[in-house]
């Protein structure tokens, strides 16, 4: 995967002024035909005037990581690559840059991102002209909040999602409002150790699980430490 920081803020397609953080562009390759990417240049990176990422719960030091590319996510986009998602709703939770959404989408996937950062939307458009890929559903998804928009869906997907001690509560209880009664969850988690209690939410809610352990990153081949959960829940006969 290559980087190509630029020196400075660069305008969005179809304004004539730059963004007040800087930006890059990744190519991202191993999950098919190569992706590119623009994210944001690095963790420094913060603008929040209006206060829309603070009342979503999205502290100063939280902002920037919905725009860079992390290792689960390649893993995510991987695993996506070939997921048979024939006659599926699909959604994919906390998507940041939504990288796996993106070849869900260029699959012919009937995929939907969600986050709750407030630029994720603007992301994920520019990121879909920079593929020459159509339109692609996109909804504000925020965990600990009703969000009356997002609908139920037969696959939900996910990339390092456990982050905190509270999230698999949270986590389980968002997907049990968006899951159908016969439901397929996938979870990307580099062992962040709330993974044994985000298992016991999902066995509570009536899922089996199969975990398999990765161990390099699609692509390059780089290290990678972590699982890939799957959960799947069928109604009572």
């Amino acid at each position: 995967m290559s980087h190509a920081p630029v020196s400075g803020p660069v305008p969005i397609a179809g304004t004539a002024f730059p963004p007040p953080y800087q930006l890059k562009f990744e190519t991202v390759s191993g999950s098919g035909q190569d992706l590119q990417l623009r994210s944001l240049l690095d963790r420094q990176q913060f603008h929040d005037p209006l206060g829309e990422a603070e009342r979503e719960g999205i502290s100063s030091s939280a902002w920037p990581i919905f725009g860079l590319l992390w290792p689960s996510g390649r893993v995510l986009a991987h695993a996506m690559l070939t997921f048979e998602l024939e006659g599926k709703r699909i959604l994919e939770l906390g998507c940041g840059l939504a990288l796996a959404s993106l070849v869900v989408h260029r699959r012919g996937g009937d995929i939907t991102a969600s986050d709750c950062h407030p630029l994720a939307a603007e992301f994920l458009l520019e990121n879909l002209k920079l593929n020459h890929l159509p339109a692609m559903k996109y909804q504000t998804g925020n965990w600990g909040r009703a969000n009356p928009l997002l609908e139920r869906f037969d696959l939900i997907i996910g990339s390092d999602v456990l982050y905190d001690r509270g999230q698999p509560e949270v986590l389980s209880q968002f997907i049990e409002l968006h899951a159908l009664p016969h439901t397929e969850v996938l979870i990307v988690d580099p062992d962040r150790g709330n993974r044994a209690s985000f298992n016991r939410k999902m066995d509570a809610l009536g899922y089996s699980r199969t975990e398999t352990r990765v161990t390099e990153l699609p692509g390059n081949g780089g290290h990678y430490k972590g699982r890939l959960l799957q959960y799947l829940r069928k109604p009572a006969v």
